[in-house]
Parts: structure tokens; C-alpha cells; sequence
């Protein structure tokens, strides 16, 4: 970009649309380190196509890029043969993403597809016409994925509750 305007346009886009889209990165891979590395990944990557992004939504074209760097993410993460896992040192409900945690481990029980359909209709608050789009899906793959995921979700919860008591 070599337009002051579009960098300040882009610049301002950041700063507005940082914490939503921060929500919803360390929803999508269950992790806030992991979260933050996902968006601002994306984020350069959105730079660089920010005249084309801005033309529509940017919003909805970051989103996209969200669910698809985390579905690569994933894919190289299973051609990969780790030794052992690392420690997980990241406190998910720290900050100002504070989280039930029975409700943060039901959501990463889930498959990455429904995870991702689950966040997208109910924390960003989209159609299911946004989210089939966002997701390169039909609408009603994103129905019957959602229906599911929302039982299994409370299935997960139901459990937790009678554990507890």
C-alpha cells in the first residue's frame, strides 16, 4: 500500500475490529497464544489485499481468513509427528476473554467445523447465510452441522452439571 489514506483507513480498521476479531481467533483454536498468532498472521496477509478487502467487508473477508488459517494451521499440524506435546502455559480465561470453563472445554470438544459454526452464528451473531459464505459451505450443511454441535454442546454441559452435584 502506498496510499496514506488506505494505510490510515487500514490502521483504523485495526484498531476498531482488534478485540472482536481477537475473540473470535482464540474461540477458533481454543487458545489465546495461538489466537493472537492467528490474527496477526491474518492481518498481514489482510495488508497486503486491504484494497480488494476493503471494496466489500472487511470484516467478513478477516473472518474468513481466521477460519481458514486456522483449518490450515490444523491440516500441517497433523502431517506433523511432535515427540511430545508441549505445555499448555495459556490461561484461556485471562484478560478480558473470561470464559465458563465448562462451556470453553464443551466448545473444544467439538469438531473444528462445527467449533467454527458454533462461533460464528452465536459470538459474531451471523446469519447462517454469512456463515455457510464464511465457510465456503452450503447453508444447509452449516443447519445440520449447528444442530448438531449444539447438541453434543449440551450433552457436554449436562454432564458437567451432574458431576458437579
Amino acid at each position: 500500500m502506498s496510499d496514506p489514506t488506505e494505510e490510515a483507513a487500514y490502521a483504523a480498521f485495526v484498531e476498531a475490529a482488534w478485540n472482536r476479531h481477537m475473540a473470535v481467533a482464540i474461540l477458533l483454536t481454543g487458545d489465546r497464544h495461538r489466537g493472537e498468532e492467528l490474527l496477526q498472521d491474518c492481518l498481514v496477509r489482510l495488508y497486503v489485499r486491504w484494497r480488494r478487502a476493503a471494496l466489500t467487508d472487511p470484516h467478513a473477508y478477516l473472518r474468513r481468513m481466521l477460519v481458514n488459517g486456522n483449518v490450515s494451521w490444523w491440516r500441517r499440524r497433523q502431517r506433523e509427528l511432535p515427540t511430545a506435546e508441549p505445555p499448555d502455559h495459556a490461561d484461556p480465561r485471562s484478560g478480558p476473554y473470561e470464559r465458563d470453563e465448562d462451556l470453553r472445554r464443551a466448545l473444544l470438544s467439538l469438531p473444528r467445523r462445527q467449533r467454527a459454526i458454533v462461533v460464528l452464528r452465536h459470538y459474531e451473531d451471523l446469519t447462517e447465510k454469512a456463515v455457510a459464505a464464511a465457510l465456503g459451505c452450503s447453508v444447509g450443511t452449516v443447519k445440520s452441522q449447528h444442530s448438531r454441535a449444539m447438541a453434543r454442546l449440551r450433552a457436554a454441559l449436562r454432564e458437567n452439571q451432574e458431576a458437579a452435584r
